[in-house]
């Protein structure tokens, strides 16, 4: 017997829906994946607070996630807040907006903000579903527009988990105020990564890792630029494998590129053109680290989450 169920993630860039069918063995089979770009996290690192143009941005794009679900038959929602959500001043706000559109569906259902380690965790359980335990331990990394979750484990499950506070836009917009940035704002952003990144690096053994999955936005894009895709095709990208070689030359390319050199590029979304940069600088820090750590060579992009593991908790 199978169950329809809809996951929502809701973080500092954008907001994303999973439809999925649950089989009775618990596997998931995608019905609907839907992407909006809505920067809910526009200014909280500087303000506190969401910006009231933000939340808007965002209940627009979830009362069509509210019609989606409705008109697929889901019967069991649950949409989780990360990052931004954590650090705004009013954040009941946004939650009285998301009961407010979820609830005419699912009757009780809204936000509920969640901790970087069970962010940390979800992502774990919906990236590596479909990789070779032989393959393991993995080092899976989940790098939002807020925070950056470092999680290692294998086919037993999470071994040790950490959230810190850096991420595409927490650092663009702390660091990277010009297009293209100076080398002193890029550099200026590689010590602001090296820092936070030390937090995580410091309570998760990721030497012991084999395998390092990369997932979220960031990681996807990058992905699908260093296969010279002409548009962004998900099934290419889900667990294509990118040599550090490669990635270093893609990521310094977008770092020092003006915005709207990146946002010729076919695969690029238009949300992420300002922050792709500052995305880089974090993936370029965490590829150095892991080369010198655990000796790991290439990343693994899946397409598969915190989105996923959302959906599984529901199940």
């Amino acid at each position: 017997m199978t169950r329809r169920v809809a996951a929502v993630d809701c973080g500092t860039n954008s907001i994303r829906l999973l439809i999925a069918d649950v089989g009775a063995d618990g596997a998931l089979t995608d019905v609907r994946r839907e992407m909006r770009v809505v920067r809910l996290g526009q200014g909280v690192d500087a303000t506190g607070s969401f910006a009231p143009e933000a939340i808007e941005r965002t209940r627009v794009a979830l009362v069509e996630y509210a019609s989606m679900i409705e008109e697929a038959g889901a019967t069991a929602v649950r949409m989780v807040a990360t990052s931004a959500t954590r650090d705004a001043a009013n954040r009941d706000d946004f939650f009285a907006m998301t009961q407010t559109v979820l609830g005419a569906v699912v009757a009780g259902a809204g936000a509920e903000v969640i901790s970087g380690d069970e962010e940390a965790r979800l992502s774990f359980s919906g990236a590596v579903g479909e990789l070779d335990p032989s393959e393991g331990p993995f080092v899976v990394v989940d790098l939002g527009g807020g925070s950056t979750e470092v999680v290692l484990g294998d086919a037993d499950g999470v071994q040790a988990a950490y959230s810190t506070d850096i991420g595409c836009v927490r650092v663009t917009e702390r660091c990277l105020p010009s297009d293209p940035p100076t080398a002193e704002q890029v550099s200026e952003a590689r010590a602001f990564a090296t820092e936070k990144l030390a937090e995580a690096f410091a309570a998760v053994p990721v030497g012991q890792a084999h395998t390092w999955v990369g997932v979220a936005g960031t990681m996807t894009t990058l992905a699908a630029i260093a296969q010279d895709l002409p548009e962004y095709d998900a099934e290419k990208v889900h667990l294509s494998r990118i040599s550090f070689d490669q990635l270093a030359e893609v990521c310094n390319r977008l770092i020092t590129m003006p915005r709207s050199e990146r946002a010729a590029f076919g695969p690029m979304h238009p949300g992420r053109v300002d922050v792709i940069g500052g995305g880089a600088i974090v993936t370029t820090v965490l590829a150095d680290a892991l080369s010198e750590k655990a000796g790991i060579s290439e990343l693994v992009v899946s397409e598969h989450d915190i989105l996923d593991g959302i959906a599984l908790s529901i199940a």
